[in-house]
């Protein structure tokens, strides 16, 4: 009984603070700027349990039909604000997820606000990997969830200067202009976002909030989307596997080889519903290929290799073969 009235406390003290958040905004000198921040309280309250209503995503998502200059830097600018002075991990988490959907389905003034926020002087922008919401039990688990969400986004944000840019460069849609270094750079980028969602954390709570679970299934959204990009460039290095240097070979097979360490955790972040073996496979079998070719460049150099053999043993040095026709002629 005890336990059920401090509940009931903290959720009245939660909603005179989102009351008390929205009445600020409302005292903002400009009306439009008002709208804006009390629609940005009103998607990031402090319920626990659910994740912001389509309506309230919908209401700041169509603040990017507004193209005057500065409404989407005042959406983004509030977002980030709510999400750095909180201490409450479901307002960071529902910020995030906020942050989230902007970025993968916003307009592009909105989703261009929030690539380039970090350099209007802003805070550091999603480094919320010292966050604590020490207020009960369940916000200290969720605390959890935020600092890998966090990071998520954040990897989410970088994918997306790339997506953005391939989709509207059809010429390099099948990478015949793009360079080894540039995949592989890519590949790296990618290869980061699944790292980071290989460290989900190790808690139940998906299975009794519905704020978590929404946020899983937006992060399996993304997942599958990487995965399309990933096993686009996985296909292009293996189709130019007979052109890649030793350096390339090597650092491809670093990559895929992270990739595979990712697989286990992945699979069990996403059992009954990411299972897609398809992109594992191809992986394993482009990594199969890129040994195999470094094998055969090592044995195809060992085979080739001269020696001089008037040198002392011990001391043996290449010969180039430019020397030998006057080294047979010497003997002679």
């Amino acid at each position: 009984m005890a336990i059920d009235q401090t509940k009931k406390l903290k959720n009245l003290i939660d909603a005179f603070k989102d009351q008390a958040s929205i009445i600020k905004a409302t005292f903002s000198i400009h009306r439009r700027s008002s709208s804006i921040k009390v629609a940005v309280v009103r998607a990031t309250t402090h319920g626990a349990r659910n994740p912001p209503s389509d309506a309230r995503l919908a209401a700041l998502l169509a603040l990017g039909n507004d193209f005057r200059s500065s409404t989407a830097f005042v959406c983004i600018q509030a977002l980030m604000e709510r999400l750095h002075t909180t201490t409450s991990a479901a307002v960071a988490m529902k910020s995030l997820f906020t942050l989230h959907i902007i970025v993968i389905r916003g307009p592009f003034n909105l989703r261009d606000e929030v690539a380039f926020s970090p350099y209007y002087g802003g805070r550091n922008f999603l480094n919320l990997s010292a966050f604590r919401d020490v207020s009960d039990s369940e916000m200290s688990e969720l605390s959890c969830w935020v600092r890998w969400y966090a990071g998520v986004v954040e990897h989410i944000r970088k994918l997306d200067w790339i997506l953005y840019f391939r989709s509207r460069n059809p010429e390099i849609v099948e990478g015949k202009d793009r360079k080894i270094p540039e995949l592989l750079e890519e590949l790296d980028v990618l290869l980061g976002f699944l790292e980071r969602i290989s460290e989900v954390p190790e808690s139940l709570h998906v299975q009794k909030s519905d704020l978590v679970y929404e946020v899983v299934r937006l992060v399996l959204e993304s997942y599958r989307l990487v995965q399309r990009e990933i096993r686009v460039r996985v296909n292009e290095i293996g189709n130019r596997v007979e052109w890649l240097s030793r350096d390339e070979l090597t650092e491809s097979v670093e990559i895929l080889t992270r990739m595979e360490n990712c697989r286990r955790k992945v699979s069990v972040l996403f059992v009954n519903r990411g299972k897609n073996d398809e992109l594992w496979e191809l992986v394993t079998c482009t990594k199969g290929k890129l040994v195999e070719r470094r094998r055969r460049m090592t044995t195809m150099t060992e085979s080739t290799r001269l020696w001089n053999p008037f040198v002392e043993p011990g001391s043996l040095r290449p010969l180039g073969p430019a020397l030998l026709p006057l080294t047979v002629s010497t003997v002679g």
